[in-house]
């Protein structure tokens, strides 16, 4: 499993979002300046967030875009997923239901699910509030 710019610009977005004023719209223009981040792409992971409810806008010259909900109800596993899609690190645990056939007699599928726990565990009890107070602490 990778994560890609899109899911770690998106992380950052959101982090941007939660450090402004309480309630306050923030233009994805100066987003995108002080995260160097293309507007283009920008746009693009915006609109995920936005459909997944993440992130609320408004148009306007007060315009712009703030959290929807409070920072620690935001898990990374949360934000990740709306961009990166599911972090499974192989196909046979995209779904709900494992459908291999090999399912039954894999070797090697309770190293992957592991992976995968371990991984899901790690991404969904980390939240924006826990960098917010890692970042006034001195700590990345």
């Amino acid at each position: 499993m990778k994560i890609s710019t899109k899911g770690r610009y998106a992380l950052h977005f959101m982090l941007d979002l939660a450090t402004q004023k309480e309630g306050e719209y923030v233009s994805l223009k100066d987003v995108a300046l002080r995260q160097a981040i293309s507007m283009k792409y920008l746009e693009q992971i915006v609109a995920q967030l936005y459909r997944a409810g993440y992130i609320r806008s408004q148009r306007g010259p007060q315009g712009g875009y703030r959290l929807s909900r409070r920072v620690e109800d935001y898990s990374v596993g949360d934000i990740l997923r709306a961009t990166e899609g599911d972090l499974s690190p192989t196909e046979c645990l995209h779904d709900e239901f494992n459908d291999c056939p090999n399912a039954s007699s894999c070797p090697t599928l309770p190293f992957w699910q592991g992976l995968y726990d371990v991984v899901n565990d790690y991404v969904n009890n980390k939240t924006l509030a826990d960098f917010m107070a890692g970042h006034k602490e001195g700590v990345s």
